[in-house]
C-alpha cells in the first residue's frame, strides 16, 4: 500500500460487521498516479449479501456508500454486491476493471484473485467505447472550468485505452503509461507535477488550449485506430466461469 495513505484497517472492519468483504482497493488519483496533497481516498469494492436478500420479495441492497473523515482526509467508499459487480464486468466497463485490478490493495479474498484471474475474459476490443466516451465526458470539463484534473483525466483514460487495445492489459497509472503508449504528450509530467500541489488546480499558464485540443483528437485517432487493429475480441468469454464463481462464492461466503 502507499505509505502516504492513512491506516484503511480500522474502516474496513467496521464496514465488515455488516456484510463480508471481497474485496477493497484504492481507486481515483491515488491509482491514476497523480494525487494532490489534499486528494480524498477513493475506496471501492465488492460486499457479498446472503442468499436469503436475493431470494426474497425485497429488493436488495445492491450499493452501499458513505463518505467521512479520517485523519484529516476525506475518504469516500462504494461497494457492491459480487452479483452486481460481475454484471458490471460483462458490460465492457473499464471503470470496475481498473478497481478490480488496481495495485493498492487494503483488503482481499481468495474470491478477489479469482475475480483478478477471470477478468482477461471480459476484455474485449468494444472496451475503446468506454475509455473514448470518458474522455469526451472529462473534455467538456476541462473546456468548461480549465481544471488540471479533469485534464489529466482525459489523457489518462485516452492513453488506458490505447494501451488496452494494443496489448490487452488494463494500466491505470498515468506516469506508468507515459512509458508504454509512445504517443503520449511531453506535456504530461509538468502537469502530473502541478496536479501534485492542488486537488483542484487550474491549467491556466500550463496548457495552451488549442495545443491541447489538438493533442486529445490526435489521442483519439489513436484509440481509434488500435481499435481498429487489437486482437481482442469483439465478445467476452468468461461469462459461464463468472456465473461459477458467483454461485460458489455466495454458497460458502467469503
Amino acid at each position: 500500500m502507499d505509505p502516504a495513505l492513512p491506516d484503511l484497517a480500522p474502516v474496513l472492519a467496521e464496514q465488515e460487521r455488516d456484510h463480508p468483504l471481497v474485496f477493497a482497493t484504492v481507486s481515483g488519483a491515488h491509482l491514476y498516479g497523480f494525487p494532490s496533497r489534499d486528494s480524498d481516498v477513493d475506496l471501492r469494492g465488492v460486499h457479498l449479501l446472503p442468499a436469503a436478500d436475493l431470494v426474497g420479495l425485497r429488493e436488495p441492497e445492491e450499493t452501499r456508500s458513505r463518505m467521512w473523515v479520517r485523519e484529516g482526509v476525506e475518504m469516500d467508499l462504494v461497494t457492491h454486491d459480487l452479483r452486481k459487480f460481475v454484471r458490471l464486468m460483462l458490460r465492457r466497463n473499464g471503470y470496475v476493471l481498473e478497481q478490480l485490478l488496481s495495485p493498492l490493495v487494503p483488503h482481499t479474498t481468495d474470491t478477489h484473485a479469482e475475480l483478478v484471474a477471470l477478468a482477461p475474459g471480459v476484455l474485449t476490443r468494444h472496451h475503446a467505447h468506454h475509455y473514448r466516451g470518458f474522455a469526451r465526458t472529462q473534455w467538456r470539463l476541462y473546456e468548461r472550468n480549465g481544471g488540471l484534473k479533469p485534464l489529466l483525466y482525459t489523457y489518462r483514460v485516452l492513453l488506458t485505452g490505447i494501451h488496452l487495445m494494443r496489448s490487452g492489459e488494463i494500466v491505470a497509472q498515468l506516469p506508468t503509461l507515459l512509458g508504454s503508449v509512445p504517443e503520449a504528450p511531453a506535456r504530461l509530467p509538468a502537469l502530473i507535477e502541478a496536479k501534485a500541489a492542488a486537488e483542484h488546480g487550474s491549467a491556466d499558464g500550463l496548457a495552451d488550449t488549442e495545443a491541447v485540443r489538438a493533442e486529445v483528437a490526435a489521442l483519439h485517432a489513436v484509440l481509434d485506430e488500435a481499435q481498429q487493429a487489437s486482437r481482442l475480441p469483439g465478445e467476452p468469454s468468461g461469462y459461464d466461469a463468472l456465473d461459477e464463481l458467483v454461485v460458489r462464492a455466495r454458497l460458502r461466503g467469503v
